[in-house]
């Protein structure tokens, strides 16, 4: 037995069905070699990578039609990398990465039962060097602003890992620090936009959120209208 319970569920994103294995709550708990502890994840927060959580949904929902072709694309804070199965469904060029020991043993399971090939994972600790991770031309993350030490920590990690053109994806369900890392990341030379998100998710469930959208660059920021919205 691993020490924690899961739940398998099918998802709808985009009008396509997505087989999932998350954690049965967030009452689970698991830690026995100290890994979690050893990346800075606290008891309270360990459960939190393998629940689905609306963001990511509404996040791999924008990400059905977004335009990938010949970026290279980082998922961050992946957790359950909802959105990084949906572009790998659609054959793009997806890297997921999360500090989470157990992710990638998650990640794998879920690519199994929805017959997907190999994706590639890296560690991704923002607050410490990540050497293999690389740079991208397309980074996306869904609900990671939850405290006031993230803005300045996960802008300098997308900054680290951006190639010279490049364009941030950031859903943000109003957790209050948006704010700051906007400035941060102005700071670091990004323009940027913000639009409202999708209002409901496919489940017909309430969703309050914006999509921030940076790129730093040849080109300009996307307008707010051409941001994707996810779920209608």
């Amino acid at each position: 037995m691993p020490g924690y319970q899961v739940k398998f569920e099918t998802l709808s994103i985009g009008g396509e069905e997505f087989h999932i294995r998350s954690l049965l709550d967030r009452q689970q708990y698991a830690d026995p070699l100290g890994e979690a502890e050893a990346a800075g994840i606290s008891s309270a927060a360990w459960p939190l990578f393998g629940l689905v959580w609306p963001s990511a949904r509404i996040m791999a929902g924008a990400m059905q039609s977004f335009e990938i072709e010949g970026k290279r694309i980082l998922e961050i804070g992946s957790g359950l990398a909802l959105a990084s199965l949906v572009l790998h469904r659609r054959h793009g060029d997806v890297t997921v990465s999360d500090c989470h020991p157990l992710t990638e043993a998650f990640l794998r399971e879920n690519l199994r039962l929805n017959d997907l090939p190999h994706l590639a994972y890296e560690t991704g600790n923002w607050s410490r060097a990540n050497p293999a991770l690389g740079r991208f031309d397309l980074i996306i993350g869904s609900d990671l602003l939850y405290d006031r030490e993230q803005p300045k920590i996960l802008s300098a990690f997308i900054d680290l890992h951006s190639s010279a053109d490049v364009e941030v994806i950031i859903l943000d369900p109003d957790r209050g620090n948006r704010t700051p890392f906007c400035r941060e990341m102005a700071l670091l030379g990004y323009a940027h936009a913000v639009t409202t998100a999708a209002t409901h998710q496919e489940s017909g469930e309430a969703y309050k959120g914006r999509f921030l959208n940076f790129r730093r660059g040849s080109t300009a920021p996307t307008p707010p209208a051409a941001v994707p919205r996810g779920a209608p």
